[in-house]
Parts: structure tokens; C-alpha cells; sequence
């Protein structure tokens, strides 16, 4: 009895798919991510092979930042003030019309790099629009005690598509090529237009804000105005700008494991499996009280085991340490999704999805291009590791200093 206590208090909580509306969205999601996780994959090695730059690769993540910033933040505002189904419908076709352009370009053999970047940028605006529309949804689907839970299972099928997709996409590009990979994108993002096409009509409630430039500096402000929330942002950018190694991946891959894309894909594999080993034992997360410091500590944590797989030389090794920065990851991610989600009001909600999702989402990308740009001027090594400890040394010093953050209790 002790035993079974124990693993129903550490596993993870799937109550909210008895929700039928939520169960949709989640099956969607984890099918469309594997094959989302097998564009990046594609895109950022045929980028590699065109230019054998890890500078052109880091640029794939200014072409997704742009528009991330720019209509995560509108799309945020929009999803405060229509019908969040329609919106999210939108959103997904015009990611999916991405998709289909890196098919054609595969196919035509066009072997240019802008038109990667185009496309990479228009799946970015997409992906802008229909990830805070997402977010906004949950709250309307599930009861508030439920939102944690949730939270913690869109964690477990994002980071089971990371490590799937790029597994996948490593032996199809081994195998068949690109055109192969990006069209079994293009399919398996079917089922999460259909999950938003199955959703409920969801029309704003409360006050609505017209969709616009003070609609969004309104949602600003609501964060700026709250040391918690605005933290939260910054100690997940310094996490995400300083420390992410994934441009890095192709380059490590023709250096050290003799340019196999089976080692790509297991290389692009690591962080989730740490992110799916920590979604399913996080029935512990919603207990901790302390967040803020809690925060501060599995950053470092991330940053550390970051620095670690860049100093070893064995495939298996850095996998490993990749794995316990994505556990890291996805408590923090838990942590401070739940926060922004119940602390707001649903007019609020998509504003503050929309940021999140700007800062999720270009933290990555940002990081990218700090990566690529640190490894074309002092090595790919000392991009890697030098990261990996700047980030453990500026959460640390940033976080701790604000008391406010330090001293934040749950609940």
C-alpha cells in the first residue's frame, strides 16, 4: 500500500482526458508534434549540407523569431477578442501551407537557402498565432485544479514528439531524403486541425479589447506590473539564449559521430527524453510551494548538465546529459505555465499566452543564433559549455535578487 501510494502521488495526473475537448487537442498535438519534430530536424541538416554553417543554421532561428514576436504578441491580442476555435483553425492552416512549401522545394530541388528561411518564417507565423490561442483554450476546458495536470501532459506529448520526430526524421533522411520527411509533416499535422476543428465554439468573455498595438501593451503592463510573472520570463530567457546547443547539433555530429543523421536524430532525441521521464513522474510538481527559488534551481541545474554533454565525446554520454537538462526543462515549463495561466483573467489569458509563447518560443530561436554566432568565432566547443555555465551563474545571480521572486509561494 505504501508502495502504490507513493507512485499515484509522483506519477503523472490524467484526469483531464476524461475532458473529451481537452483528450482531442492533446491527441492532436502529440501526432502533429512528431511530425513538426521531423521538419526541424530536415530543415536545419539540408541547411547544413547547402552551407556547412552552423551561422546559416542559427539563422533558421532569427527567421522563426521575427515572426514569433511580431504576430505571437498580435495573435495573443486577437485571441482576447474572436472566437478562439476560429482562430486557432487559422493559425494551423496557415502553419500546415508552411509545410507544404518545404515539400515543394524538396521536390523541385530548388537548393536555396532563402527560400528555406521563408518558409521556416511563415511556419513561425502560424505557429505564432495558434500556440497562444491554444494556450488560452485550456482554462475554458478544464476546471482550475485541473490546468497543472494539463499542462504537465502537453509537456509529456511535446517532448515524446522531440524524441520521436527527430528519431524518425533521422532514418527517413537516411533513407528517402527530404521530401519524404517534410510530406510525412504535412500528414501528420491532419489531426491537429482536426482537434481544433472539433472544438466548441469559444467566444471571449468579460471585457473585450480591440486586437491591436494598446491591446498588447495593456497585457505588458499586467506583466511588467508583477515581479513574479516578469520574472518568470526572464529567468526562462536566460535559460533558453545562453545555454540551448541545438544549432549546434549538425556541426557536432560531422566533428565527432562522422556526419550520421541516425546520431543527429538522437542528438535532437536527448533533451526530451529527460522532458518525458520528468513529465511522468511530476505528480510531485503541483506540491512544491516555493516556486520562485524552486525555479532558480532547475535552471541551474539545466544550464550545468548542458555544459556537461559538451565536454564528453561519447554519443551515449551526451544524450545522457542532455536528458537530466530536459527534466530540468519541464518542471520549470510546468511551474511557470500554471502560474501565468490561473493569475490572469480570461480576457487577459491569450495576451499573456501570447508572451509566453514569444518568450518560449524566441528564447529557443534566440539561443540558436547565439550558438551559431559564438561557434563560427570561438568554436563550436566553447559555444557549447560556455553557455551551458553562463546560464548556471546569471539564473542564479539574476533570480536570487529579486525578493519577491525568491520568496513566491504558490497557493
Amino acid at each position: 500500500m505504501a508502495i502504490g501510494e507513493l507512485v499515484k502521488r509522483h506519477l503523472l495526473d490524467t484526469r483531464p482526458l476524461a475532458v473529451p475537448a481537452y483528450r482531442r487537442l492533446w491527441v492532436g498535438q502529440a501526432v502533429s508534434g512528431v511530425g513538426l519534430a521531423v521538419s526541424v530536424v530536415a530543415v536545419s541538416q539540408q541547411v547544413w549540407e547547402l552551407t556547412h554553417s552552423s551561422l546559416w543554421v542559427g539563422l533558421l532561428g532569427l527567421a522563426n523569431l521575427l515572426p514569433l514576436v511580431v504576430f505571437g504578441l498580435w495573435g495573443g491580442a486577437v485571441a482576447d477578442a474572436v472566437d478562439r476555435r476560429r482562430l486557432l483553425i487559422v493559425g494551423s492552416a496557415i502553419a500546415w501551407s508552411s509545410t507544404v512549401l518545404l515539400v515543394a522545394q524538396a521536390l523541385l530541388d530548388l537548393d536555396n537557402v532563402y527560400v528555406l528561411l521563408g518558409a521556416v518564417a511563415l511556419g513561425a507565423t502560424g505557429y505564432a498565432i495558434s500556440t497562444p490561442t491554444r494556450g488560452a483554450v485550456i482554462p475554458r476546458l478544464l476546471p482550475p485544479e485541473l490546468v497543472p495536470a494539463a499542462n504537465a501532459l502537453n509537456s509529456l506529448v511535446y517532448s515524446m514528439g522531440a524524441i520521436v520526430g527527430p528519431m524518425v526524421g533521422g532514418v527517413m533522411l537516411a533513407l528517402s531524403g527530404f521530401a519524404a520527411a517534410y510530406a510525412l509533416d504535412a500528414l501528420l499535422f491532419g489531426a491537429g486541425l482536426y482537434a481544433a476543428l472539433r472544438l466548441p465554439s469559444l467566444p471571449p468573455l468579460g471585457e473585450v479589447s480591440r486586437p491591436g498595438v494598446r491591446a498588447v501593451f495593456e497585457g505588458l503592463r499586467h506583466i511588467l506590473g508583477s515581479p513574479v510573472l516578469l520574472m518568470s520570463f526572464v529567468v526562462d530567457i536566460i535559460a533558453m539564449v545562453f545555454a540551448l546547443p541545438r544549432a549546434l547539433f549538425p556541426e557536432l555530429t560531422a566533428e565527432r559521430f562522422g556526419g550520421s543523421t541516425i546520431a543527429l536524430g538522437w542528438l535532437n532525441s536527448g533533451m526530451a527524453i529527460g522532458s518525458v521521464a520528468g513529465a511522468l513522474f511530476s505528480g510531485w510538481v503541483g506540491r512544491i510551494r516555493r516556486q520562485g527559488i524552486a525555479l532558480v534551481m532547475v535552471i541551474a541545474v539545466w544550464g550545468l548538465a548542458v555544459a556537461a554533454a559538451g565536454l564528453v565525446h561519447e554519443l551515449w554520454l551526451v544524450v545522457a546529459f542532455m536528458a537530466v537538462g530536459g527534466a530540468a526543462d519541464v518542471v520549470s515549463s510546468v511551474w511557470r505555465q500554471s502560474i501565468l495561466q490561473l493569475h490572469a483573467p480570461d480576457e487577459m489569458r491569450g495576451r499573456m499566452q501570447g508572451v509566453f509563447m514569444v518568450v518560449v518560443a524566441g528564447g529557443p530561436r534566440l539561443g540558436d543564433l547565439r550558438a551559431g554566432a559564438m561557434a563560427a568565432t570561438f568554436g563550436m566547443t566553447a559555444a557549447w559549455v560556455g553557455g551551458g555555465l553562463a546560464c548556471a551563474a546569471a539564473v542564479a545571480a539574476v533570480g536570487l535578487s529579486v525578493a519577491r521572486f525568491r520568496n513566491y509561494r504558490s497557493g
